[in-house]
């Protein structure tokens, strides 16, 4: 499977730094999951659900309708990056690492092409001390490049160096638009999981606990089938 692939976009990195000072006199919110970095790692919504500026969720469980908030007012750049993108937009947020913090080794759940969405990521500031570790292999990306990764794969970031790192990424829904982008740049085939693939025991205990230490209800429907996924290979 498809675990990163880097998407024919091209966005000007001086736009994009001259609407993060903007956006940058809103407050930045520090990530809700302590346990999952040691650190700085703060987040600046830009479409959330309802337009809730306060709302830095990723999760796509919030049945309200996703709208860009106030803040994208003062971005122009911003707002024209993510509608460039032809898709429905399920979250866009700034995402800022200070210098020294980590994000430590974790997974996301059913959050890869292959479940009917994409995670994307357009760095704006950066250095290269950044290491942005996903599948075990370091994955280098530079300003104004546009990624998608699949974050279903165990993946990590450290700030070594001495600059902030922030990138604006944003969870796009899976379309007829998406889908002739993807299956252009790599066969369709490798965005699907092989039917007879299973997760291990061991897999699934990293899933489970992964899961739990974000600590939020929404994700107490996932831990459940997981967890009746790994009583059943018991």
């Amino acid at each position: 499977m498809i675990d990163r692939l880097q998407l024919p976009f091209q966005f000007d990195p001086e736009r994009l730094k001259t609407d993060i000072d903007n956006a940058s006199s809103h407050s930045w919110v520090a990530h809700f999951n302590t346990y999952g970095y040691d650190g700085d790692w703060s987040v600046i919504p830009l479409y959330a659900p309802g337009g809730d500026a306060s709302n830095i969720n990723a999760l796509h469980t919030d049945q309200r309708e996703i709208l860009p908030t106030p803040l994208l007012d003062d971005c122009p750049y911003l707002k024209e990056v993510i509608e460039s993108f032809k898709c429905k937009i399920l979250t866009a947020r700034l995402m800022k690492l200070e210098i020294g913090s980590v994000i430590n080794p974790h997974k996301d759940h059913a959050s890869g092409y292959e479940d009917g969405m994409f995670r994307l990521h357009i760095p704006v500031t950066t250095n290269p001390e950044v290491e942005f570790i996903l599948n075990g292999e370091r994955l280098i990306m530079k300003e104004g490049e546009c990624w998608y990764t699949n974050v279903n794969f165990e993946h990590s970031v450290a700030n070594r160096g001495k600059q902030a790192r922030i990138h604006l990424v944003i969870d796009g829904e899976r379309n007829d638009w998406s889908d002739s982008l993807f299956f252009s740049l790599a066969p369709r085939d490798s965005f699907f999981p092989k039917e007879e693939e299973r997760y291990s025991k061991e897999t699934l205990v990293q899933m489970i606990d992964s899961l739990k230490l974000w600590n939020d209800p929404a994700y107490e429907p996932h831990i459940i089938q997981l967890q009746k996924q790994l009583d059943a290979l018991e």
